[in-house]
C-alpha cells in the first residue's frame, strides 16, 4: 500500500549516499560544539546547529526525498512497459529498480562500477538482492561499466536516465565524454534524464551541441537538497531527433 505521498513502500535497503561525508560532518558538530562550550560563545554552537541542518536534509534526500521525486518523475514520462531503460551509476537501484516496476516485457539495465564512497554498501550483490525484494528480478540487467566507455550499441535504449552520479567523473573532459555516451546509446526519438549536483548547465551545453531537442533544466526543490539550498539538484531532460 502506498503512503499519502503516493510512494509504495520500498523492500529492498538502499544505503546512505557519499557515506563518507557523515564521519566528516560529525566532526565538524563536534569540534564546533567544543569550541562554543571552551570559548563560551554562542557563534560555534550555531555553526554546529546549521551543520547539523544540512545533515539531516542530505540524509533525508539519500533516505526518502530522491525516492519520490524520482517516482513522480517516472509516472511523468508515461511509460508503456516495454522499453529498454538504462541507468547510468545505478548504485543500489533507487531509480532503476522503480523504474524496473513500471515495465511489462521491457528491460531495465543499470550499470555501475559500484564504488562504496559513492553510496555504502555499493556493490553489484546488493543490487541483485534489492531487485528480488523489490520483485523485478526478472526485469533487471545488471553491468559492471564506466560510463565513459558504455558496452552497449548505438541505439539501444529507449530511456536513459541517472541520478547524481555523472558529476562523480572528476575532469570536465570525463563528463562530457558520459554524455556523449549516454547520447550515443539512445534510440532516435528516445529520452534523456539526468538529475545531478554540479556541471548541469554543462550538460545542457553539450546535449545542445549534439543536436538533442527539447534540452531543459530545474531544480528539482527541497527533497532533493543534498545538503540545504546550497545543493540543490537540478534536472536535464532532453530528446534525441527521430
Amino acid at each position: 500500500m502506498a503512503d499519502r505521498s503516493g510512494l509504495k513502500p520500498r523492500k529492498g535497503n538502499y544505503g546512505i549516499d557519499a557515506p563518507s561525508l557523515l564521519p566528516f560532518a560529525g566532526l565538524l558538530i563536534a569540534g564546533n560544539i567544543a569550541l562554543g562550550l571552551v570559548t563560551r560563545s554562542v557563534g560555534p554552537l550555531i555553526g554546529a546547529a546549521a551543520i547539523l541542518v544540512f545533515l539531516g536534509f542530505g540524509i533525508y534526500t539519500s533516505r526518502r526525498g530522491k525516492f519520490l521525486v524520482w517516482s513522480n518523475l517516472l509516472d511523468g514520462l508515461a511509460l508503456r512497459g516495454d522499453e529498454k531503460i538504462l541507468d547510468i551509476g545505478c548504485g543500489r537501484g533507487a531509480v532503476l529498480l522503480m523504474a524496473a516496476q513500471r515495465l511489462s516485457t521491457g528491460i531495465a539495465t543499470g550499470v555501475d562500477l559500484w564504488k562504496r564512497e559513492d553510496q555504502s554498501g555499493n556493490a553489484i550483490d546488493a543490487t541483485e538482492r534489492n531487485a528480488v525484494a523489490e520483485g523485478v528480478a526478472n526485469r533487471v540487467d545488471l553491468r559492471t561499466a564506466d560510463m565513459m566507455q558504455l558496452p552497449f550499441p548505438a541505439d539501444a535504449f529507449d530511456l536513459v536516465v541517472s541520478n547524481v552520479a555523472i558529476h562523480n567523473v572528476k575532469a570536465r573532459e570525463g563528463r562530457e565524454k558520459a554524455i556523449d555516451e549516454a547520447v550515443r546509446v539512445l534510440r532516435p526519438g528516445g529520452r534523456l534524464v539526468i538529475a545531478d549536483l554540479f556541471a548541469t548547465g554543462m550538460y545542457v551545453d553539450r546535449l545542445t551541441s549534439l543536436g538533442l531537442a527539447d534540452v531543459k533544466r530545474r531544480n528539482l526543490g527541497w527533497r532533493m537538497w543534498w545538503g540545504g539550498p546550497w545543493m540543490p539538484t537540478h534536472l536535464v531532460t532532453a530528446t534525441k531527433p527521430a
